[in-house]
């Protein structure tokens, strides 16, 4: 195993490229077109320039601290685990406390951003830090990480609305629990990938809460994501056409996942996993078309 001290400068900048997961952006595609959602809904369709700028760099920002604090509490696991085991802080690359002070800045950044939004914005931004901060350890009480995770990832609609200065309304609180849903359903199709690992060494996750009907309970998920989203969606009175067809699409993909997935195939789910993508960008898709027609 490495030392911290045994490597060059470069060979540092390099472990924190891969702590911040900056080689891999799937998971700052499926926290960003959800924020794309609601800045355009907030927005009307019309965003401001500055503000779709500072909320990308939020999203990237936040994404990437929250993976080092995630590395952080997982320090002792991922060595375990054959999917995370070459993670530098797994390998010893780089420090417990690197890790936290890479933590600490990327928030900082954030909160730099934070002078160029509204005051609410601010104030909302506490809870971003929390869910941030707190998703990481959950696994280790609670068998429900996944939700703590999708409440963390979906944070960044109701940050949409205060950056442009509107408050979060119903239309606003049924995004974000559609996208909570998900996030839920994705993330354990993700767990699913872990879940031999998981039980070794007494990692909770919603895959082995859920156990033998964690395919129907993913499958009940999305449903109920489609529902809400569409649900605001009709409200913002631009379900249709677009978005309409954007969901049925989105359907149709989930129906695919399901097919691909009912073996439990744990390259499979991680395939799926990673599939979702897509489906943010197909429902921002629809509703960027809705606006613009």
């Amino acid at each position: 195993m490495a030392t911290v001290h045994q490597i060059t400068w470069r060979e540092r900048l390099e472990a924190y490229y891969y702590l911040c997961r900056f080689d891999k952006p799937i998971g700052t595609e499926l926290v960003f077109w959800p924020t794309m959602w609601a800045l355009w809904i907030a927005s009307k369709g019309i965003p401001d320039l500055k503000i779709l700028f500072i909320m990308t760099l939020g999203v990237i920002f936040m994404r990437a601290a929250g993976c080092a604090i995630n590395d952080f509490a997982d320090r002792k696991v991922d060595a375990h685990v054959e999917r995370t085991k070459s993670r530098p802080l797994a390998t010893g690359i780089i420090s417990a406390k690197e890790a936290v002070l890479v933590f600490l800045v990327l928030v900082a950044a954030s909160a730099c951003l934070l002078f160029f939004l509204p005051i609410q914005a601010f104030y909302w931004s506490f809870g971003a830090l929390l869910l941030a901060f707190i998703y990481p350890f959950m696994k280790r009480y609670t068998h429900l990480p996944q939700v703590f995770l999708g409440a963390a990832f979906s944070w960044s609609i109701p940050m949409a609305y205060t950056a442009v200065g509107q408050t979060p309304d119903l239309i606003c609180w049924l995004l974000y629990f559609g996208n909570l849903c998900w996030t839920v359903a994705y993330d354990t199709q993700y767990a699913i990938t872990d879940r031999e690992y998981d039980l070794k060494i007494g990692v909770k996750s919603t895959a082995i809460l859920f156990g033998r009907y964690d395919i129907q309970i993913i499958v009940l998920l999305q449903l109920c994501s489609l529902i809400l989203i569409g649900t605001a969606l009709y409200l913002e009175n631009i379900l249709f056409p677009w978005s309409m067809i954007a969901l049925v699409v989105v359907a149709f993909d989930f129906i695919y996942q399901t097919i691909k997935t009912k073996d439990r195939n744990p390259q499979i789910c991680f395939w799926a996993f990673r599939h979702n993508r897509w489906v943010g960008f197909i429902i921002f898709l629809g509703i960027f078309l809705n606006f613009i027609s």
